[in-house]
């Protein structure tokens, strides 16, 4: 098996450990992978084979580490998502290296698993914009349901500071969803305020 194929299988199979399901039945993490590489192809058309399987790390084995493990507010939720930041990039880079990819090709993975160097590396902003993606495609109304107590004031705050994550091609694309109301009131709201 050659070392990206290899990659590819290992990663996947790390994702199909998930318990939790998405709708089609799959495991959830899989089905994620799925909508992120397949975002990053569309961002990023000539997207190398290793920017493809970075985009499948996006949320490599997160159901690892649940929210729950880290303390509630602003802080808890940032500080669990720098330690999933690490811990995903580490352990891609660790899946790579064990397919046989470069070092050089596994470090850039995990850079850009990491977020290191959001705005300024092309790898991590694609990621981020095909996250992006995702979330407003498949993601947002399960979101808007499970944080139905929040205003929409603060609806809109969390989705102005996402916007400025993003790169005006994906800023474009995120444009063109069809998203179903009220979420896309709040998503025009914050994107043209």
């Amino acid at each position: 098996m050659e070392p990206l194929e290899k990659a590819r299988a290992l990663i996947d199979a790390a994702h199909a450990a998930d318990p939790r399901r998405a709708p089609d039945g799959r495991p959830a993490e899989l089905a994620y992978a799925d909508h992120v590489e397949a975002w990053v192809a569309r961002i990023v058309p000539r997207a190398d084979a290793v920017l493809r399987l970075a985009a499948r790390c996006q949320h490599l084995e997160r159901w690892r580490v649940p929210r729950e493990t880290f303390p509630e507010g602003k802080a808890g939720y940032l500080a669990w998502r720098r330690s999933l930041y690490v811990t995903q990039a580490e352990r891609a880079r660790e899946l790579m290296i064990e397919a046989g990819l470069p070092a050089q090709s596994a470090d850039a993975a995990a850079t850009w698993v990491s977020k290191t160097g959001l705005k300024t590396n092309p790898g991590t902003q694609a990621l981020e914009d095909a996250a992006v993606l995702t979330f407003l495609e498949s993601e947002i109304q399960a979101f808007a349901a499970q944080h139905a107590h929040y205003p929409a004031e603060k609806f809109v705050d969390i989705l102005r500071k996402t916007w400025r994550k993003m790169s005006p091609r994906a800023q474009e694309l995120a444009r063109s969803l069809e998203l179903a109301e009220p979420i896309a009131s709040l998503v025009r709201q914050a994107t043209t305020a």
